[in-house]
C-alpha cells in the first residue's frame, strides 16, 4: 500500500504543473488508485493460503490477473457511482500491471536478502562475536587462582579445556537445552571460584524441558551480564537466579540479577541484549522474543521461544 501510495504521489507531481494543484491532483489519482488498491489486498488476503500452495511464476501472474480484475471492476463501479463517463481502461489496466509487477519485484528482492545463506552466514558472524568475549572473562576468572591456589587453577584449566571444546564446535545449529544449561553451570563454576561467596546461584529447572531445541549460547551471555553488571560493583552477596518452564507450547527463560544504576558498562549490556534479539529472530522469527527491565532493584531478562524438539533421525534400511 505504501509502495503504490507513492508511486500515485510521484505520477501526481508528474502531471501537475504547479505546486498548488498538487493537493488536487493527488486526490484525482487516488480517486482511482486506492478503490482499486483496497480491491486487490482484499483479494489477494482471501486467496493467501491457495496462492502459498501454486508455484512462483504462476503465483505471480495469478497475483497480476487480480489486480487487473480489481481495476477493472473498481473502474466500471467507480465510472457509474460518480455519474461519469466510462473512458479507454488500456491505461488504468497498464497502471495496475506496473504497480503490481513494482511490489513483486520489491517483495521478490527482500526474500532474496533474508535467503538461508545469507541467515546462516548472519548466525556465523553474530556467533564469532560471543567466544573472544566469552575466552576473555573466563581466562580473567581463572588467572588469580594461578599463585593463591594453583592445584585448583589447574581444575578450573581443565574445566576451561572441556567447556571450549564444547565452544569451537559448530554451532549453527540448534542445540537442546540441557546441554546449553549444562554449559552455563560450568561457566557459573568458574566464575564463583572467581566471586566465592559474592555470588549466589538460585537454579529453578525442575519443570525444565530439556529436549526443547535453543540457538546455542544463548544464555550463557546474559548470565555473563548478570554477573558483570549485578553481582562485581557490589561488594555485598549477592543471588543470580535463572528460571525455565514450559508453558502451552513455549519456553521461558527467566533471569533475574541485582541491579546498581551506577556504572560505566550498561551500554555493553544492551549490545549483548541485541546480539541474542537477532538470533532468536534469525531462528524463530516472530515466535520467540526476548524482554528485560527492572523491578524491585533487579533486572529481569524474560526469553520466551517455541517449544522445538529435536528431529528424529532417518535410519538407513
Amino acid at each position: 500500500m505504501l509502495i503504490v501510495t507513492f508511486a500515485s504521489f510521484v505520477a501526481a507531481v508528474v502531471r501537475t504543473g504547479a505546486w498548488r494543484e498538487l493537493v488536487e491532483e493527488f486526490s484525482i489519482v487516488s480517486l482511482h488508485v486506492q478503490p482499486a488498491l483496497a480491491l486487490s489486498l482484499l483479494a489477494l488476503s482471501a486467496s493467501s493460503r491457495w496462492l502459498r500452495r501454486v508455484s512462483y511464476p504462476m503465483g505471480v501472474v495469478l497475483t497480476l490477473g487480480l489486480a487487473l480484475g480489481a481495476t477493472a471492476i473498481t473502474h466500471r463501479v467507480g465510472s457509474s457511482f460518480y455519474g461519469l463517463e466510462p473512458y479507454a481502461m488500456d491505461r488504468p489496466l497498464f497502471l495496475a500491471v506496473a504497480a503490481a509487477g513494482l511490489v513483486l519485484f520489491y517483495f521478490h528482492l527482500r526474500s532474496r536478502a533474508l535467503s538461508p545463506a545469507l541467515t546462516e552466514a548472519r548466525l556465523q558472524a553474530l556467533q564469532a562475536r560471543i567466544r573472544p568475549h566469552f575466552l576473555f572473562n573466563s581466562i580473567t576468572a581463572v588467572l588469580p587462582l594461578v599463585r593463591s591456589d594453583p592445584k585448583r587453577a589447574e581444575a578450573a584449566l581443565e574445566d576451561m579445556a572441556d567447556l571450549f571444546r564444547v565452544l569451537m564446535a559448530d554451532n549453527r545449529d540448534l542445540a537442546p537445552l540441557a546441554d546449553e544449561v549444562e554449559l552455563c553451570r560450568q561457566y557459573l563454576d568458574l566464575e564463583q571460584l572467581r566471586l566465592g561467596e559474592r555470588l549466589t546461584i538460585d537454579w529453578h529447572v525442575d519443570n525444565m524441558p530439556r529436549d526443547a531445541m535453543v540457538p546455542p549460547l544463548v544464555l550463557q551471555p546474559l548470565l555473563e551480564n548478570a554477573v558483570y553488571h549485578g553481582i562485581e560493583p557490589s561488594p555485598d552477596p549477592g543471588v543470580v537466579s535463572i528460571n525455565i518452564y514450559h508453558v502451552r507450547g513455549e519456553v521461558h527463560v527467566v533471569l533475574r540479577n541485582p541491579y546498581r544504576k551506577e556504572g560505566q558498562h550498561h551500554a555493553g549490556n544492551k549490545m549483548a541484549l541485541g546480539n541474542i534479539r537477532e538470533r532468536l529472530a534469525l531462528h524463530f522469527d516472530a515466535e520467540a522474543g526476548l524482554e528485560s527491565r527492572v523491578e524491585d532493584h533487579a533486572y529481569q531478562v524474560h526469553i520466551r521461544l517455541p517449544y522445538v524438539k529435536a528431529k528424529p533421525e532417518v535410519r538407513g534400511s
